[in-house]
């Protein structure tokens, strides 16, 4: 896939004032780069996403609350309802399963915080063109954790209980309503579903569930 015409468009999200404001200083000296948003949360950085339509989030997985699954349920959402959006985890902690649930959640790479700046900007061109990037820490991490894993795609309660809504052949709309939610999120349930699953169709994310006894 190629680069988008123009510059790369960046959204960093952080909770830090200062990373934002040095990460911001680094980035817009290349001239192919334009930072053109930042959050400090969850909240703001869906808004200024939606505002600004970033081609790459450059995303710290701990935010406010401290704690890495907020990091990690944004870019969920954000890869979910953003096609096309690129999203570069930039955070201080390495570790094998973060790593990996970070892809899972739908990040296109992973680099650690004392990376130096060629590599940043090397990553952040690579995932504008649609490609994977990891620093060297990060891809051998990567691998050790796909190496000792389960292959067996784990599913969150709600989309478990949308699979077996699924399975009954409801639509999104129809899954809306009988789980109370609106049917962009059924909608964004079901595409995560079909991305663990590894399948690029309703009648198989259902068939693929039987098989593995999900439902």
């Amino acid at each position: 896939m190629s680069a988008p015409p123009g510059p790369v468009r960046i959204v960093i999200v952080d909770d830090h004032s200062i990373v934002r404001q040095g990460l911001r200083s680094l980035l817009e000296r290349q001239p192919d780069l334009e930072v053109v948003g930042e959050g400090a949360t969850a909240a703001e950085a869906v808004a200024v996403v939606a505002r600004t339509s970033p081609s790459v989030v450059l995303l710290d997985l701990k935010l406010s609350s401290g704690e890495d699954s907020e990091g990690l349920t944004l870019c969920e959402r954000l890869t979910g309802e953003h096609d096309g959006l690129g999203v570069l985890v930039l955070t201080t902690f390495l570790d094998d399963k973060l790593v990996v649930e970070a892809v899972r959640r739908g990040a296109r790479g992973y680099v650690v915080k004392d990376v130096d700046t060629t590599e940043l900007v090397r990553a952040i061109r690579a995932v504008a063109r649609g490609e994977s990037a990891f620093d060297s820490r990060s891809a051998a991490a990567m691998v050790h954790s796909m190496n000792n894993r389960s292959s067996e795609p784990e599913l969150t309660e709600r989309e478990l209980g949308v699979l077996r809504l699924l399975a009954a052949g409801s639509s999104n709309r129809q899954i809306g309503g009988q789980l109370y939610i609106s049917e962009t999120t059924a909608k964004f349930h079901v595409r995560n579903i079909m991305r663990k699953l590894d399948v690029s169709t309703r009648a198989e994310a259902v068939y693929e569930a039987s098989k593995r006894g999900l439902i």
